[in-house]
């Protein structure tokens, strides 16, 4: 594969930018990815991944993102002045184990780190993130972006064929681009956050411990391997507190943390810091031509319920995979369209319930137990989308969005999020390690997903779609439980599988003496919910140029 001349440059190596960039290169796009820092960013920032973030990056492969997040430690609060604890409070709302869900339970880990992953998982692809490498200016044309760049001074033309501005909220692409980013700045929210080393007697690592009152001084030290042994990251509300130059801001935060703690306490290095007001903004729309904005050089917002690095990994994941079948020739540059149509109505209403809890947070003074189980992510939709296609429901009128719910396990539409099934057992011949649903979707392709009572029932359907290049558009077979466990040779299927434990059937609300078939988007949304291979090539008419001569007779890149 040729990288000297990427078709797609990515401004920003943040979690949002580093996504982009390897779910385009698990795509086959060869990609340019540049920061305008010269050195990678240290600190835990916004630790928080959400379960449905943690699905994305098992569908992108990345397992360490889970394994090496830490649960979210139940918060400890005290009385005025002592050690005697007030109460503890979960901070995120529980949630039951369930075989759609296949993590349950959130994680956290800083974004330091998580970087570091997401790097070493571009280098598989020889790419690398080149640090001080900044954005002057960008013109687009028909056939693309012409961009200019510096490093250590020296300027540098690069042409590109697309753009992914990954740059921040102060970023410079979605300045150039013109687009509007309305919202207002909480100017009563002032958090002073960073990390530390230092030990405190009668201060152990199983709790998060919160001291005083948000609206008046607070202080909460969240406690993280990843900085030490003696490590923690700390959130400090003082209204009177200023940071100033870098050694005086160290004795500063020493000297601020020591007055809310009422015992002994070790300090050892103030190992990063910055200050952070809530501002609560977002575009009007996500791209303008060839360049697309996303994360915070889309939106910003409180941090209270942590959704922002997830929204920014989520933007990423649906762009992904369509612009890499624009740029693979096999699907119209109509299709980037949805890119914001999708991510609009969810963006806006997850501002909204952010800040919501923000507001309750400021009002109750603490870090409150958030109860709304749509912060777990996993009932964002884009059922309003014009490309998904449901055939046993009737499109509401005048309908409205409701892009950001909990999790209905009772309800599954065109838009929703594909669940998970586990215990499948592989009856077609020859070698494959799936046992999950979630062991088919990848960012690559789609995933013709047919549930029917028999191989019989099957054959006539996936015959229709025997032509599809395997390379986007993948087959499988989900027999009911009562199905005999042989061996079985079917031409026509990728995977055929035997629903044991009877997961699958019931997450995807089909009878046992039914067929149905459900086309799994790369995104490992539903595309589509539809009776037969009629409605599977709608739907594929919908994302490819042409039925016939896109997915079908593609040829390879």
């Amino acid at each position: 594969m040729n990288y000297t001349h990427p078709p797609v440059l990515v401004v920003g190596a943040g979690p949002a930018g580093l996504v982009a960039a390897l779910t385009l290169l698990q795509n086959g796009i060869p990609v340019r990815i540049i920061d305008k820092d010269p050195n990678y960013r240290i600190g835990q920032r916004g630790p928080g991944i959400w379960s449905r973030t943690l699905e994305l990056f098992n569908f992108l492969n990345i397992p360490e993102v889970n394994d090496l997040g830490k649960p979210i430690p139940p918060i400890r609060s005290y009385k005025p002045g002592t050690l005697e604890p007030l109460r503890d409070s979960l901070l995120v709302p529980h949630m039951k184990p369930t075989p759609t869900v296949p993590f349950h339970v959130p994680k956290m880990i800083g974004q330091q780190l998580l970087d570091v992953i997401l790097r070493g998982h571009l280098e598989k692809f020889s790419c690398t993130v080149e640090m001080g490498t900044e954005l002057c200016s960008f013109k687009q044309s028909e056939e693309g972006v012409a961009t200019v760049l510096s490093k250590n001074g020296v300027l540098e033309t690069f042409d590109t064929k697309w753009m992914i501005g990954a740059d921040g909220a102060k970023g410079f692409v979605r300045k150039q681009l013109g687009l509007t980013f309305l919202g207002e700045t909480r100017e009563e929210f002032r958090i002073i956050t960073g990390d530390i080393n230092l030990k405190a007697v009668g201060l152990d690592r199983l709790y998060w411990h919160q001291f005083g009152h948000l609206q008046e001084r607070s202080l909460s030290l969240r406690p993280t391997d990843e900085v030490g042994e003696d490590g923690w990251q700390f959130f400090i509300s003082d209204r009177e507190l200023e940071l100033t130059n870098d050694d005086q801001n160290e004795e500063l935060i020493f000297k601020t943390v020591a007055s809310f703690i009422p015992a002994e306490v070790t300090f050892n290095k103030l190992v990063w810091v910055t200050e952070f007001r809530a501002n609560i903004r977002m575009v009007n729309k996500f791209s303008e031509g060839r360049v697309f904005v996303v994360g915070d050089g889309a939106h910003v917002h409180s941090p209270a319920g942590a959704q922002g690095l997830n929204s920014g990994v989520q933007d990423s994941f649906n762009l992904g995979w369509k612009l890499a079948l624009v740029e693979r020739g096999v699907a119209d540059k109509s299709l980037l369209e949805t890119y914001s149509a999708e991510r609009l109505p969810v963006i806006s209403e997850m501002l909204d319930i952010t800040t919501s809890i923000h507001k309750e947070t400021i009002t109750k003074g603490e870090m409150s137990s958030q109860r709304d189980p749509s912060l777990f992510m996993l009932g964002i939709n884009c059922r309003f989308s014009n490309i998904v296609l449901n055939e046993f429901t009737t499109p509401a009128e005048g309908k409205g969005i409701n892009a950001y719910q909990a999790l209905d396990e009772g309800h599954l539409e065109a838009g929703d999020r594909a669940p998970d099934a586990p215990n499948m057992l592989q009856v077609q011949r020859g070698e494959s390690d799936v046992k999950t649903l979630f062991d088919l979707y990848r960012p690559w392709y789609h995933t013709v997903l047919v549930f029917a009572p028999s191989l019989a029932d099957v054959t006539p359907i996936l015959g229709a779609l025997e032509a599809c290049d395997k390379r986007v558009v993948r087959k499988a077979v989900v027999l009911p439980s009562s199905a005999p466990v042989v061996p079985v040779a079917s031409p026509c299927a990728d995977v055929v599988l035997v629903d044991k434990e009877g997961y699958a059937y019931s997450a995807y609300l089909v009878e046992a003496n039914q067929t149905k078939v459900f086309v799994i988007r790369p995104d490992g949304v539903i595309g589509a919910i539809v009776r037969g291979a009629e409605g599977a090539k709608k739907y594929f008419s919908k994302i490819f140029l042409d039925t016939k001569a896109s997915p079908l007779t593609l040829e390879a890149h």
